[in-house]
Parts: C-alpha cells; sequence; structure tokens
C-alpha cells in the first residue's frame, strides 16, 4: 500500500519512482529494483543488469572501468550482477558466455573482500542486498552467505530491528577528543594516554583488500568491516595532535610516525581537481566518488596542522616528516578547489551529511560551517570565500536564534552549534550570541540530548548518531567561553 500510494500502482511505474528518486547513480536503485523482482513486485525487465564481470579486473583499473556503482558498492556489483543475469539472461551469447566464465571468480573476489564479521562495510542493508543476491541467483550454500548471514543475526537489536552501521566507535571517539580540545577541556580525561593507544592501533599497517588503499588511513570503526576514508583519517590526525601534545612536550615523538602516514595518506588520495574524495582517488564519475568541500576543508586542517607541529617540535621526527613538501603543493589546489566549489549564495554542499527538511535534502549549513572551520584555522579568515561564507550563515539564521540545514529548515542541535563554534571567531556579536541562548536553553531543558536526522542525502540514506548533539554542543559552548 505505501509503494502504491507513493511509486505508483503499476510495476512498471514503481520501477521509475525508484530510478526517479535515485537519478543515474544505480547504488541503490539496482539493489531496490532486484529486491522487488524477487519479491514479484517488478519483472526482471525492470532491474538493470550490473556487469559483475568487471571485478575481475586488477583492482587499479576500477577507476578506468566507469562503474554504474560507488567504490564500496563492489560486493553489490557482484551479487546483484549475478542475480539478475541469472534471471533475465543477455541477448548477446559472447556477453553470456563471458559472464558464464567469471562467475566463479568474482566470486572469489566477494569472498575475498569480505570481512570477519561477515558484514560488509559492517553495514545492515549492503550485506543483507549481497546475501538475497546470492541466494536469488541460485547459490544457496557457500562461505559468503553463511557468514553474511551470521552477521545480520548477530547485529540485530534487542527490539527486532537493526541499525544502518553498527559501529562508528573510531569516528565518534575522534570526534570527542577533538570538541573537548576545542573547549579547553582535553585534560579532564584521565584516560588521555589510553585515548590514543586505542587510535594508533585503529590505523591500518596493511594495503586495504577492499579498495586497495595504501596503509595509513583510518576508519570510522575498530571493526574489521571498516574501510580507511578521507573523513576518518583527517579526524584521528588530529585527534593524535591533540592526545601526543602531552608526549610531544616530553620529547616522546613516536607517536610521529603515525601522523606522518595518516597525513600522506591523505595527501596521495588529492584528486586532480585539488579536492579530497572519501575512498578512492581518480573515481570521480558518481556522487560518492567525488571530491567535497567538507572532506577537503577537513583534510587541510588536518595536513596543516599536523604539519606545523612536526616543524615546529623539538628534535627530528623519527625518519623525518617528508610529507611536508607535499603538503606545500597541495595546500594550494585544496583551497583553489574550495573557491570553485562555492555556491553564489556563499554556501558549500557537503558530500556526507543531509537534512530532511531542506531542498533536495541537501545541508549547505553543516557544509558551510565544515569549510569555513578550515579558513579560520589556516588564518585566511580575510579571504573573500570566507566573507561570503560567514554572510550566507549569518543569514539562514532563524528567528529563534538557532539554525537548521537551509534557510527556513527548523532549529536543531547539530546546526546551531556547528554553526556557533565556527563563528564565534570568525563573527563574534549579536548572531552568535543569540545562538549561544539557543544552545544553552537546549542544554538546561535536556533537548541537547536529542539527536536529528542526518545522513547522506544523495543516497537517501538516513541515520541519527545520539553523541552527535553532545559533541557539537561541547565544541560550540567550550570555544566560545573560551572567546569570553
Amino acid at each position: 500500500a505505501y509503494l502504491t500510494e507513493h511509486a505508483g500502482a503499476t510495476p512498471a511505474a514503481r520501477a521509475e519512482a525508484i530510478r526517479r528518486r535515485y537519478g543515474k547513480d544505480r547504488t541503490f536503485s539496482v539493489p531496490i529494483l532486484m529486491a522487488c523482482a524477487l519479491a514479484g513486485l517488478v519483472p526482471w525487465a525492470e532491474a538493470p543488469r550490473l556487469p559483475f564481470e568487471l571485478a575481475c579486473l586488477p583492482q587499479s583499473w576500477y577507476r578506468f572501468a566507469r562503474l554504474p556503482v560507488v567504490s564500496y558498492a563492489l560486493p553489490a556489483l557482484i551479487a546483484i550482477g549475478q542475480c539478475v543475469h541469472a534471471n533475465r539472461r543477455s541477448w548477446n551469447p559472447i556477453r553470456n558466455f563471458v559472464r558464464w566464465v567469471a562467475r566463479s571468480r568474482s566470486l572469489t573476489v566477494l569472498r575475498r573482500i569480505q570481512p570477519t564479521s561477515g558484514g560488509y562495510l559492517e553495514a545492515t542493508p549492503l550485506t543483507s542486498f549481497v546475501t538475497m543476491a546470492l541466494v536469488g541467483a541460485g547459490r544457496r550454500d557457500g562461505a559468503v552467505i553463511a557468514d553474511g548471514v551470521r552477521f545480520l543475526v548477530s547485529s540485530v537489536r534487542p527490539d527486532g530491528s537493526w541499525p544502518i552501521d553498527t559501529n562508528l566507535a573510531t569516528w565518534v571517539t575522534t570526534l570527542s577528543v577533538n570538541a573537548l580540545a576545542t573547549a579547553g577541556d582535553l585534560e579532564s580525561l584521565d584516560t588521555k594516554d589510553a585515548i590514543l593507544g586505542w587510535l594508533l592501533k585503529q590505523q591500518y599497517t596493511e594495503r586495504h583488500p577492499y579498495t586497495d588503499a595504501d596503509p595509513g588511513g583510518w576508519a570510522w570503526t575498530d571493526l574489521p568491516g571498516g574501510v580507511p576514508d578521507c573523513d576518518d583519517t583527517p579526524g584521528a590526525v588530529l585527534a593524535v595532535l591533540a592526545l601526543g601534545e602531552a608526549q610531544a612536550a616530553k620529547n616522546d615523538r613516536s607517536h610521529f610516525r603515525n601522523l606522518e602516514a595518516g597525513v600522506k595518506w591523505a595527501l596521495d588520495l588529492q584528486n586532480r581537481d585539488g579536492g579530497f574524495p572519501t575512498f578512492c582517488r581518480g573515481w570521480g564519475v558518481l556522487p560518492f566518488d567525488r571530491s567535497g568541500s567538507d572532506l577537503t576543508a577537513h583534510a587541510l586542517r588536518a595536513v596543516c596542522r599536523a604539519v606545523k607541529c612536526g616543524a615546529d617540535a623539538p628534535g627530528p621526527a623519527p625518519g623525518g616528516f617528508t610529507a611536508t613538501g607535499q603538503a606545500d603543493a597541495g595546500v594550494p589546489r585544496a583551497f583553489a578547489y574550495l573557491a570553485r566549489e562555492q555556491r553564489a549564495d556563499g554556501s558549500w554542499l557537503p558530500l556526507w551529511f543531509g537534512n530532511q527538511h531542506a531542498p533536495d535534502d541537501i545541508n549547505p549549513v553543516y557544509g558551510t560551517a565544515r569549510v569555513l572551520a578550515a579558513y579560520r584555522d589556516l588564518g585566511m579568515t580575510d579571504a573573500p570565500e570566507c566573507q561570503r561564507g560567514v554572510t550566507y550563515l549569518l543569514g539562514v539564521q532563524n528567528a529563534d536564534g538557532g539554525w537548521g540545514g537551509a534557510a527556513g529548515c527548523p532549529s536543531s542541535v547539530e546546526e546551531t552549534a556547528l554553526v556557533v563554534e565556527v563563528l564565534a571567531e570568525l563573527a563574534p556579536g549579536d548572531a552568535v550570541e543569540r545562538g549561544l541562548a539557543w544552545l544553552v536553553e537546549a542544554v538546561e531543558s535536556g533537548r541537547f540530548r536529542e539527536p536529528s536526522p542526518i545522513g547522506f542525502y544523495f543516497a537517501k540514506l538516513w541515520y541519527f548518531e545520539k553523541l552527535y548533539p553532545l559533541i557539537f554542543t561541547v565544541a560550540a559552548l567550550g570555544r566560545a567561553a573560551r572567546g569570553l
């Protein structure tokens, strides 16, 4: 009934509604159409074929193959491609032969990139699609299916539901550390050494089998299904810098090897357009694999702070801080990218986080606040792009003193805290004071513990994280208190 109301009463109307919602990126539309076909809601002719045989190519060739799904969806490409092929053969006998030959080898790839937990990316949706696709292709047994089912059974919550992601431990740990550092309250932690040791252990020291990523990056989780990316790696670099200040002051610079590896990992990911993508350099065809303004700003903050710390600290860093020259060349290119990506109204769009109340589900308030943090930290507050960004944020403040994802969106703790934290230094005055009053009331009433949905707007995939409003509020009130 829901599908009939929102997508149409006929199979053709439903299929078209799904394709229209996701556009040319097939990462989610094809799995959903496959699930509908397995359920008999649409004919198999509506489920596009995926070239799973491309997974047999060397990983270094993937970015040239122009895959119809984003880089993290390789398991779906293989499994769903096989499922559609099994239920809808091509009219081309040569293509059918190639895919017949590629079935076994691509399944070997699928098994090789499956983590020990059984969950691809530690994510319920992706693992579910892979498992049902293989069963729908007639493969009723096998290690991939067995381990996928094991992951799904073990990750169900007590109330019978499943989360989108099972664990964001590394991401929320680095956010928490950096928020306390921003607030000047990191010394209140009596577990700094333990957290630093834990974070250093989460750094990848071998080439990743999933994305072929070099060693040196961090993922969002400490579970085996994580993949190093260019949001978690800068966050970890900043957290290690903050936690390692005491060691550096005592001339203990053992963690600088980790910093060097993290900085080099991020710089090696920089695209030719000057921006930084999520997982893989040079893909750039679909939204998730393109350079992102929020990712680029985060990388800039981490790289520049780490390089400066390496240059200022007494004594040579173990092995030398060799990324300095690469950073000197990459930083101007990154700022040139940000200047090109700024919209006419002064805002920047983030790659990751959206807002369900905003037009097209995008979140220019989040994106602009994240980018302005880079201009602030690197002393570029007088840049025209920075001033236009500040003007945009001031212009979309709500009458109640808070901010939402865009002009006219209801105020939320997350967006308000992010804006207050960056404007406290860039534009102190009445707007910031009103935002502070809104946040203080949210804390005193307990509303700051209520998370808002915030997620992958380009994939229409939504989640909330209950630590976000706490973390962002600590950073905002802490920076404002330090300024006062």
